[in-house]
């Protein structure tokens, strides 16, 4: 991975191509580079991030194609202060790869929250990812909410 403070890589690392989806997705995350990110999903594109309802897809339908992932990003990623990625193992089969993962996100003001996950990239035969299922908690992640140091 290009930033290894912000991305901590424990797991396999062979050249396939889910795998290399994924890490390009947490690099373009982690660097803010929306339209990079972007860039990586096909046209028609599946986001579930988390898999089933939450106060993030009430619906539990997921967010499909770029201008439903792009909102996705202006409304949650782009919030977010700084990411911190910890893949602690990856299983990658044929166009999938599944990444056990911890992902910590601090806000403005300092507070943190901690989202463990396993997150599965499917791409298609040019490597563009058709989609992407995070699944976590949202009650356990919640938990690990915490705010700035007090002096």
């Amino acid at each position: 991975m290009t930033d290894s403070t912000a991305v901590t890589w424990d797991a396999p690392d062979d050249d396939h191509a889910a795998r290399r989806a994924a890490q390009a997705s947490m690099a373009a995350v982690v660097a803010g580079r929306r339209s990079d990110w972007l860039g990586l999903f096909g046209p028609d594109a599946l986001l579930e991030d988390p898999v089933g309802p939450s106060m993030l897809d009430p619906e539990g339908k997921g967010h499909r194609g770029h201008q439903e992932i792009g909102t996705f990003w202006d409304t949650n990623i782009s919030s977010v202060r700084a990411f911190r990625f910890h893949v602690s193992d990856s299983f990658a089969n044929g166009p999938c790869c599944a990444n056990v993962a911890a992902i910590t996100m601090t806000m403005d003001g300092g507070t943190t929250m901690t989202v463990d996950c396993v997150i599965v990239y499917t791409v298609d035969d040019a490597g563009l990812i058709t989609s992407i299922r995070a699944h976590w908690e949202p009650d356990r992640a919640m938990a690990t909410l915490t705010g700035p140091e007090r002096r």
